[in-house]
């Protein structure tokens, strides 16, 4: 049988897999859904329209899937879903989507969200990714898989953030932040490409190589944003392994708003 403290008030409307375990003074409400192997810690708050995967490891003192902080909401029965196997530590703040925008807060799977990070109303948060203490996401921000936000980073709403891009402790995003780069400052600014992540991760050196032409047409060259596309699109042609690297890039370019801009 789930394993429920005697001290955790649980709502009989809600779903839990007989595998949860669930730690003193936690709170669960109605329309919880929560899966397989999944642990839920003490003094947790898991309420709304919330939906957890498997094996998933939730700390003490976490807040999943309160209203979003919108002076808009109206109570309407916005989402909240996390997938499989993230960890997310003490006082972590996740709040469900708004009307306003799909409705739907969503983290993927493997993330691992350290102690005091908030994730808004709204947010699509990807898989593999790494969020130190105390990083802030506002509302309707995009973050792609294997990022990594330094400590104390702070996401303005509505940015994107690309897949195995990285900030520096303390950064600051008013601008998108294209895929690959890394950045530090306030605001921040771009300083170099993730190459180490990217060797860990099984990137190849012709695929390295690429990511390399595309830091030197984004960041080195004194191109434009347009210019910097067309010389990206070519280096597939030199670079053939490198194709989905230049279309992710490519794509992630192209969403870019010209009043929001990327970080250069």
């Amino acid at each position: 049988m789930t394993a429920i403290h005697a001290t955790a008030l649980v709502d009989p409307a809600a779903e839990l897999d007989s595998s949860v375990t669930v730690g003193p003074y936690t709170v669960i409400g109605p329309n919880v859904k929560i899966g397989a192997g999944t642990t839920v810690g003490p003094h947790c708050v898991i309420e709304g329209h919330t939906t957890l995967g498997q094996d998933n490891r939730i700390f003490q003192f976490a807040s999943l899937g309160a209203i979003p902080q919108d002076k808009k909401y109206a109570g309407e029965p916005c989402q909240l879903v996390i997938g499989d196997r993230n960890t997310v530590r003490e006082f972590c703040t996740f709040n469900i989507g708004s009307p306003g925008d799909v409705g739907v807060t969503r983290v993927g799977d493997d993330n691992w969200i350290m102690a005091y990070c908030h994730i808004a109303h709204d947010c699509q948060v990807g898989n593999q990714t790494i969020f130190a203490n105390n990083a802030q996401l506002a509302g309707h921000v995009q973050v792609g898989d294997w990022a990594i936000l330094g400590g104390f980073t702070v996401v303005h709403q509505f940015v994107r953030i690309g897949a195995h891009s990285m900030t520096a402790m303390c950064t600051l995003l008013f601008a998108d932040l294209p895929p690959f780069v890394m950045c530090q400052g306030q605001p921040a600014a771009a300083r170099s490409m993730n190459f180490e992540g990217l060797r860990r991760r099984g990137f190849s050196p012709e695929r390295v190589s690429a990511v390399k032409a595309m830091q030197k047409a984004l960041y080195r060259d004194d191109l434009t944003l347009q210019m910097a596309r067309e010389r990206i699109a070519d280096i597939s042609q030199s670079h053939p392994e490198s194709k989905p690297d230049v279309q992710m890039m490519l794509s992630f370019l192209e969403q870019t708003s010209p009043q929001r801009g990327i970080v250069r």
